[in-house]
C-alpha cells in the first residue's frame, strides 16, 4: 500500500480514531489522554507538512483527490487536496499543537472530554478544507461545531455558559439555513460536488436560476455568520471572549472556515456567475472592518479586544475576497495567515496577563485612563523599578503580537497589508486617473484600522506593564510560554520568507479564480481511476 495513495484522508481520520481512543479511557487518567492528544495532534502537523510540500512542488492546481470507497459518479464522495486546502490544514494543525501544549498547564483538566472534543474539533475542520462536495460541506460544519459547543462550555462559569448557549442556539439555526440552501442548490442543479456543479451551472435553465441563486445566496449566509461578518457577529466576541485560553486559541481559526468556503465557492462559480455576491462581500467586509476597529478601541478586558480582532481580521479577509481580483486575494491570504498566528497568540497571552488580576485593578485603570490622577506623586528615592523576568517575557510577546495585528513593520501583518493594497492600486483602471469610491473607502479603513489596534494595544501594554495598579506578577509555566514562542516564531519565518510565501499564495490565488483545472482534476478522477 502507498501512504501517498491516502495522504489526503488522513488529516480526518488521524483526528478521528484518537478521538474515538479518548472516549474509551477513563477522565481519570488525564495524564494519559493528554500525551495521546499531544501525539495525535503533533503527527497530524507532520502530515501536514508532507501535504503542504507536495501541493508546493506540484505544478498542477490538485494535488491529489480521494474518492471514498470507489464509488462511480455521480455517487462519488470527493476529498480535493491541493495549495488553498493543504495551507488550511497546516494552519489548523499549528494552531492546535499551540493549544494543546498550552492547555497541558491545567485547562485540559477543567471538565469532562476535553481532549476527545478538542480532536474532533480538528476531524470537523480539516474535513471542511478537503471536502469536495457540498453536503459532506454540510457534515463536516457540524462535526466542528457539536465539538466547539462542547469546548465553549469547558470549564464552566456563568459567563461561558451564557456566551456557549448563545452560540449553540444561533449555530443551530444558522445550520438550518445551510441545509436549506444544499437543498435548493442540489434540487436545481441536481449535483452537490463542487467541480460538477461549475459544469451543471452553465446549463440550468434561465427560469430555474432565481431558485439556484436563492440557494447559494442561503449558503452565503451560513458561511458569513462562521465568518462574523457583521450583522452577524453579535454573538461571536462575547463566545471567544468568554471561552478558556486555549479553546479560544482554536476558535480563532473557526471563523476563517467560512472564509476558506466563500473563496472556494466564489472562485469556482466565478466563470459561470461572474460576479455573484462580490458586492455584498466588499461592503459587509467594509462594515465589519469599521465595527471591529470601534470595538478594539472601546474594549478595557484584553480577551474581549482579541474577539474584536478577530472580527477586524475576517471583515479585512471579506473585503478583500469581495474586490474580486486574484493579487488582491492573494495578499489577503497572507494577511489571514499572519492575523490568524497573532489572534491565536494574543487568546493564549491574555490569559497570563489577565492572570490574578483583580477588578478592583480593572476599575481603577479604567477611571485614570479617563479621568485622570489628580493627586500629587510622592518623591520616592529609588531611582528605577526592578520588573521580573516574566514580565519581560510578556510584555515582549505582547509587543510582538501587537505590531503583528496591527499592520506595522517588519512582520507578516504589515507585509499583507501592503500586498493587498499594491494589489489594489494594480488592479486600478487609470486610463481616465480616478479610482472608484469603494477602493479609497477599502484602503482609508485598512490604514486606520491598524492605527486603532495599535493605539488600543499600546492603552493595554501601558496599563499591564508599564504603569501597573498592584505589584502582582503571574505565575506562568514553560509549558504555557513555549506555544506563545512557536507561534511568534512561526510569524517571523512567516516575514522572513515573505517573498517565497507570496509566490506561492499567488498560484494558489491564480488556481482558485480559474477552476479549469480543479474541475478537471476532480471530474476525472470520479468518471476514471482514483482510489
Amino acid at each position: 500500500m502507498n501512504l501517498n495513495d491516502h495522504l489526503v484522508i488522513l488529516p480526518i481520520l488521524l483526528p478521528m480514531l484518537a478521538g474515538i481512543a479518548l472516549v474509551i479511557i477513563n477522565e481519570r487518567h488525564h495524564t494519559l489522554k493528554l500525551a495521546l492528544n499531544l501525539g495525535a495532534t503533533a503527527l497530524l502537523l507532520v502530515l501536514s507538512i508532507v501535504l503542504l510540500s507536495q501541493a508546493a512542488g506540484d505544478a498542477g492546481a490538485v494535488t491529489a483527490t480521494y474518492r471514498l470507497g470507489d464509488w462511480p459518479a455521480p455517487f462519488a464522495i470527493v476529498l480535493v487536496g491541493d495549495r488553498l486546502s493543504a495551507a488550511m490544514v497546516m494552519l489548523a494543525s499549528v494552531l492546535a499543537l499551540a493549544a494543546a501544549t498550552f492547555s497541558a498547564a491545567r485547562w485540559h483538566e477543567a471538565g469532562p472530554h476535553f481532549h476527545t472534543l478538542f480532536q474532533f474539533l480538528l476531524m470537523g475542520l480539516n474535513g471542511a478544507f478537503l471536502t469536495g462536495d457540498l453536503f459532506n460541506l454540510f457534515v463536516f460544519f457540524e462535526i466542528l461545531l457539536a465539538a466547539s459547543y462542547g469546548l465553549a462550555l469547558h470549564g464552566s462559569g456563568r459567563a461561558r455558559v451564557r456566551a456557549g448557549l448563545h452560540h449553540i442556539a444561533f449555530n443551530l439555526a444558522t445550520s438550518s439555513l445551510f441545509l436549506i440552501g444544499v437543498s435548493l442548490v442540489y434540487g436545481v442543479a441536481g449535483t452537490l460536488n463542487m467541480a460538477d456543479l461549475v459544469v451543471r451551472m452553465a446549463a440550468v435553465p434561465t427560469e430555474s436560476r432565481p431558485l439556484l441563486n436563492a440557494g447559494l445566496a442561503l449558503l452565503g449566509i451560513a458561511f458569513l455568520v462562521k465568518a462574523g461578518m457583521w450583522p452577524l457577529s453579535f454573538w461571536l466576541t462575547t463566545t471567544y471572549a468568554a471561552a478558556t485560553a486555549p479553546v479560544a486559541a482554536m476558535f480563532a481559526i473557526m471563523s476563517k472556515v467560512g472564509i476558506y468556503v466563500l473563496l472556494r465557492i466564489t472562485g469556482l462559480l466565478d466563470g459561470v456567475s461572474a460576479g455573484f455576491g462580490h458586492d455584498w462581500l466588499f461592503f459587509g467586509g467594509l462594515a465589519t472592518m469599521a465595527f471591529g476597529t470601534v470595538g478594539i478601541l472601546s474594549s478595557q478586558e484584553l480577551p474581549r479586544m482579541a474577539a474584536f480582532s478577530v472580527l477586524l481580521s475576517s471583515g479585512t479577509t471579506i473585503a478583500m475576497l469581495g474586490y474580486g481580483d486574484p493579487d488582491v486575494t492573494a495578499g489577503a491570504l497572507y494577511y489571514l495567515v499572519a492575523s490568524t498566528l497573532g489572534l491565536s497568540c494574543l487568546f493564549l497571552l491574555a490569559e497570563l496577563m489577565e492572570r490574578g488580576r483583580s477588578a478592583e485593578a480593572d476599575i481603577f485603570a479604567v477611571t485614570l485612563e479617563a479621568f485622570g490622577d489628580d493627586e500629587e506623586t510622592e518623591h520616592e528615592e529609588e531611582v528605577g523599578i526592578a520588573i521580573p523576568a516574566t514580565m519581560v517575557v510578556l510584555a515582549i510577546s505582547f509587543a510582538t503580537c501587537a505590531i503583528l495585528l496591527a499592520g506595522m513593520p517588519p512582520l507578516g501583518g504589515f507585509v499583507g497589508k501592503f500586498a493587498m493594497l499594491s494589489g489594489m492600486l494594480g488592479s486600478v483602471s487609470v486610463a481616465d486617473g480616478t479610482v472608484p469610491a469603494g477602493t479609497w473607502w477599502l484602503m482609508g479603513l485598512l490604514i486606520v484600522s491598524g492605527l486603532a489596534t495599535m493605539i488600543a494595544m499600546l492603552r493595554t501594554g501601558i496599563n499591564r506593564f508599564w504603569a501597573p495598579t498592584d505589584d502582582h506578577v503571574p505565575r506562568v509555566r514553560v509549558v504555557e510560554i513555549a506555544p506563545i514562542a512557536l507561534l511568534l516564531g512561526l510569524s517571523v519565518v512567516l516575514a522572513l520568507t515573505a517573498g517565497s510565501v507570496m509566490s506561492f499564495l499567488q498560484t494558489l490565488s491564480d488556481a482558485a479564480y480559474d477552476p479549469g483545472s480543479y474541475v478537471q482534476a476532480v471530474l476525472g478522477s470520479i468518471a476514471g481511476g482514483g482510489q
